[in-house]
């Protein structure tokens, strides 16, 4: 986030000799192959391996945090509209709170708490509804009145806003340690991390007998397939005949100059998305949706991003009006029909795991999927997430779950 950063708590070793890998040939067979070397794929391996299952391939066709886990604000909440997406957050920042300790990588991890502001009675209602929900499993969210909303951060300009919510123990994350402790600590354990090492095909044998995964470095017979690339799924998906419904939406960000340390929670404006964030270092960090966005994967910047972002950063924070833009980037959006992630099995394709679809909320997911994924695939209980998020849910009404309503920021 912004210019030269020192990540001393990486093992820059660990990450060369994964490089390094990535002019070897693949083994040639192998129990799991995931397919994606992002956040959900790394968190799934690194799961995999620490519960003992370390015949695990991952293949990732650019270098790690190409896509969108190294092109986000890292931000990480419970702040959400559906039971059962509030309860996998808390277990995720559970999990963030750990990850220093447990992989022995810094992720800056800080609980300062998202602020979302709403301009419209409606916003209000939907976030007093979604606060009572917060409330009964546990999550600290209230509401607060523009008043309060400044005290928390006192340059905001509250003209115009009605209402807010603001739970403290939501927080945020830097993202490339945190991709980069999974890998590190992955292939540590016997995961095999194979950078710049596209999918050219997977074959399905009959009967569900396993797969045949052809790379550009080789092929890989596995008795299962982990599709986690995020807002590439369709293609791979396609290779074994199964056709998804997500598609992917550029979603814009950039980072300041540093300033004095001012701004604690991440803050998201409803009526608009902008959000924006203090990084440790001291750049304000942040995006705005953009309306009527085409579906696409290029990852190019625009002036007609920043300009936008800039009247309604400026407009929100007026303190903001004379800082530079040291650095612009744009990431994919994997989008789902209903806005939740499509998991499980297929029909038809059994041992072809899904694990995409997440919007733009893959990265704060990941370790928490990641966990309850592995302790599926190494014999544990299956979670109620990997019925509830079905592929089929979109054919045949199965795994039906409420729309999530609530993914900005």
């Amino acid at each position: 986030m912004g210019v030269a950063v020192e990540l001393p708590d990486v093992d820059r070793g660990a990450l060369a000799a994964i490089a390094r890998r990535a002019g070897e040939p693949v083994p040639a067979r192998a129990e799991i192959v995931i397919v994606g070397g992002g956040v959900i794929g790394l968190s799934i391996a690194y799961q995999l391996a620490r519960r003992g299952l370390t015949d695990v391939v991952v293949l990732e066709r650019g270098y790690l945090a190409e896509g969108a886990s190294g092109r986000n604000g890292g931000g990480v909440r419970q702040q959400w509209s559906t039971e059962l997406n509030i309860r996998l957050m808390q277990q995720s920042v559970d999990l963030c709170r750990s990850f220093a300790r447990e992989l022995g990588v810094n992720v800056w991890f800080r609980q300062g708490g998202y602020l979302f502001l709403a301009r419209t009675a409606a916003e209000v209602a939907r976030l007093e509804k979604n606060i009572a929900l917060q409330n009964g499993c546990g999550v600290p969210t209230r509401m607060l009145s523009p008043q309060e909303a400044q005290d928390v951060v006192p340059e905001l300009d509250v003209t115009g806003v009605v209402g807010a919510s603001y739970n403290p123990s939501d927080g945020i994350l830097f993202p490339w340690p945190f991709l980069w402790g999974y890998a590190q600590q992955a292939t540590r354990l016997g995961v095999r991390l194979f950078t710049h090492t596209a999918v050219t095909g997977i074959e399905a044998a009959a009967g569900g007998a396993g797969f045949t995964v052809h790379s550009e470095r080789g092929r890989i017979q596995a008795r299962r397939v982990v599709n986690a690339v995020g807002a590439w799924s369709p293609e791979i998906a396609r290779m074994v005949g199964v056709t998804l419904p997500t598609w992917p939406i550029r979603h814009e960000i950039c980072s300041s100059e540093p300033l004095k340390p001012f701004l604690r929670p991440m803050v998201s404006e409803l009526t608009s998305g902008l959000y924006c964030s203090q990084s440790m270092r001291g750049e304000i960090v942040g995006g705005v949706s953009m309306p009527g966005e085409a579906s696409t994967l290029s990852m190019g910047s625009r002036l007609a991003f920043v300009a936008t972002y800039a009247r309604r950063l400026v407009r929100l924070m007026p303190v903001l009006g004379d800082i530079k833009i040291l650095r612009q980037w744009a990431g994919p959006y994997d989008c789902s029909p209903d806005g939740n992630p499509i998991l499980g099995e297929p029909p038809g394709v059994p041992g072809f795991f899904l694990a995409c679809g997440f919007v733009g909320h893959g990265f704060m997911m990941a370790p928490v999927v990641g966990q309850l994924y592995a302790e599926w695939l190494t014999g544990g209980p299956r979670h109620e997430i990997f019925d509830r998020c079905l592929l089929a849910r979109f054919t045949d009404g199965g795994g039906a779950r409420d729309k999530e309503d609530f993914n900005i920021g």
